[in-house]
């Protein structure tokens, strides 16, 4: 039963007599209603754990002396990362939030987040301090909007290359139309006009995708720990479904394992998965290839997105990466592109420490490898 406003409890600590300092802090900390605890790492043993943290984590205040039963909690993929994130602790003496996942009795899985720090005491005890959040209800909340979010650019590239591909037919189309009718005025005069409308068309869609892509580039990178399996999974199912009737191409997609965590920014790293696949659509024919695989290394992550279309010529090599890259090209149903693409690809992939290159050969196909490190 939680007490009545103003009535006093016994302090939750493990000292029988708390000087007034320390009394003063746990009412402090107590008043906010959130999770704290105060570890001793020469003594392997918890001082205080707020009310909210016992709470949280349903761990009695008789077992403080025991952590196992906290680590015990810890999924036993995220136990070797929060040794990691506890090792890089006592190295810094502050650490960035971090995340993992617990699993509590008669409970779905919790996400928590960790904001820990160091300092010593005068008699040299090394003491972490830290505030512990649950914030699985969050994370399910941004993980809904991040995914429509995603589904929105990757049809947005599938209508850009639907809709782009006719309307340059029409383009050409009147081209030629425009030719044949030089004697007619007026007929001349109305080819322009359905010429200059399908080319701004074309270009509106290219426009729209691109400054969806450049805004990205304004908000701050904030990275986060994500299955990046699950998270490039759902961008590629949108192109799976469409391969059958709006994008004749086969979509294929692998993992060397379900669960493979990585600190990402996702909603930008999503956009270079999808912006890879956009370009990938635009450079292979009805009925080719494009194939999306990760790969868990030993200190990385390695992400391909493959296909086997026309390539690309040896002496775009060398600048692909370089804004407005003399490399731009139309697709081979006439799609344009600004240039821009591949630059911003690249500095959101180095954004995350990681490297990005290929390998493409004329007439055989492009490879694109993303190198991330592992957390």
């Amino acid at each position: 039963m939680e007490p009545a406003c103003g009535e006093k409890t016994a302090p939750h600590t493990m000292e029988n007599n708390p000087t007034p300092s320390s009394a003063i802090f746990q009412a402090l900390v107590e008043q906010t209603g959130q999770s704290f605890f105060v570890y001793a790492v020469n003594s392997n043993r918890f001082t205080y754990l707020s009310p909210a943290f016992e709470q949280a984590f349903s761990i009695n205040k008789s077992n403080f002396d025991n952590p196992s039963e906290l680590l015990a909690l810890i999924y036993p993929e995220d136990q070797e990362y929060v040794a990691q994130k506890y090792k890089w602790l006592l190295e810094d003496s502050v650490l960035e939030a971090f995340e993992f996942r617990i699993k509590l009795a008669n409970q779905q899985e919790q996400w928590i987040c960790i904001k820990p720090s160091v300092f010593k005491e005068a008699n040299g005890q090394l003491m972490v301090i830290g505030h512990a959040e649950n914030i699985t209800a969050q994370k399910h909340y941004n993980d809904v909007l991040k995914k429509y979010s995603n589904k929105k650019n990757a049809v947005l590239n599938i209508l850009s290359h639907d809709l782009a591909g006719p309307l340059s037919n029409i383009q050409s189309l009147a081209f030629m139309l425009a030719e044949e009718v030089q004697q007619d005025s007026r007929a001349r005069h109305l080819v322009g006009i359905i010429r200059q409308s399908s080319q701004q068309g074309v270009q509106l869609i290219q426009n729209f995708i691109d400054q969806e892509f450049l805004e990205s580039l304004e908000a701050d990178v904030i990275t986060r720990r994500v299955n990046i399996v699950s998270k490039i999974k759902e961008a590629t199912a949108e192109y799976q479904r469409a391969q059958k009737e709006l994008i004749p191409r086969v979509f294929g997609f692998s993992a060397s394992s379900d669960e493979i965590y990585v600190e990402l920014d996702d909603n930008k790293f999503i956009q270079v998965i999808n912006n890879l696949i956009s370009n990938s659509i635009k450079f292979t024919a009805d009925g080719d290839y494009i194939a999306v695989s990760i790969e868990e290394q030993p200190e990385s992550v390695l992400v391909k997105v493959e296909d086997n279309g026309v390539g690309i010529p040896k002496k775009y090599h060398a600048t692909l990466f370089d804004k407005f890259t003399n490399a731009r090209r139309p697709g081979l149903k006439g799609e344009p592109t600004t240039g821009l693409g591949m630059s911003i690809i690249k500095t959101i992939v180095e954004w995350h420490k990681g490297q990005i290159w290929f390998e493409s050969e004329e007439g055989k196909g492009t490879c694109f490898y993303i190198e991330l490190p592992k957390q």
